[in-house]
């Protein structure tokens, strides 16, 4: 049903779009077979974030959930205050000898705004803002480096302002919050904000899918 939807819905062409993203000129090693590794990104409301990614070949789970703050911070009805230090955040659970961290982070900067702050679409506030939280120094270095190739490529149309912040913590979001997309596929705001993303992935990493 959730695939019908998405052929339905045709993506207005961004200021941002993926065709135009180079490929990271650094990256991390790819990994064995079988290996696995997370990374956390936030950009936006994480049922949009979530359902991008859950598409790609190499991804096995995708949490969403908060990054940034406290654990007694960490529900739903703190963090929509804006109050909170957290962000709307993914886990993505990946396999490295299929899909690598640098390949990820195009997917990410290629699906959202990363030039408005604490903003992404009808959502506004810190809660929403596009970050990356980097669990190593590695992660730091690749991440930085491509906001500096992409800001050098000039392809958005201002200064990148994703933040790069270290991961001290990831706390799942409530349940209901899980697959949202995929289980709401009628909800009014996936098929005006959560559909396009998706659409735009299946567009244009077709060679980065499950179902090639």
């Amino acid at each position: 049903m959730l695939m019908t939807l998405f052929a339905a819905v045709s993506c207005a062409r961004p200021t941002y779009a993926a065709e135009d993203l180079p490929r990271p000129a650094v990256d991390l090693p790819a990994g064995k077979p079988g290996e696995t590794r997370t990374a956390v990104f936030a950009g936006g409301c994480f049922w949009c974030t979530e359902a991008v990614f859950e598409q790609l070949d190499g991804v096995s789970d995708v949490v969403s959930g908060y990054a940034g703050g406290t654990k007694e911070t960490a529900d739903y009805e703190k963090v929509s205050d804006g109050k909170t230090d957290h962000a709307e955040s993914i886990r993505i659970t990946y396999d490295p000898s299929k899909i690598t961290y640098g390949q990820l982070l195009r997917v990410f900067f290629a699906t959202h705004d990363p030039t408005t702050k604490d903003r992404q679409g009808p959502d506004w506030g810190r809660q929403y803002r596009s970050a990356i939280f980097f669990a190593n120094e590695d992660e730091r270095r690749v991440a930085e480096a491509y906001v500096k190739q992409l800001d050098e490529a000039k392809l958005f149309g201002g200064p990148i302002v994703t933040t790069l912040e270290p991961l001290t913590q990831f706390y799942e979001a409530e349940k209901y919050h899980q697959d949202f997309v995929t289980l709401n596929p009628s909800h009014g705001y996936v098929q005006q904000w959560a559909v396009p993303k998706v659409e735009k992935v299946r567009k244009n990493f077709k060679d980065q899918l499950k179902n090639k």
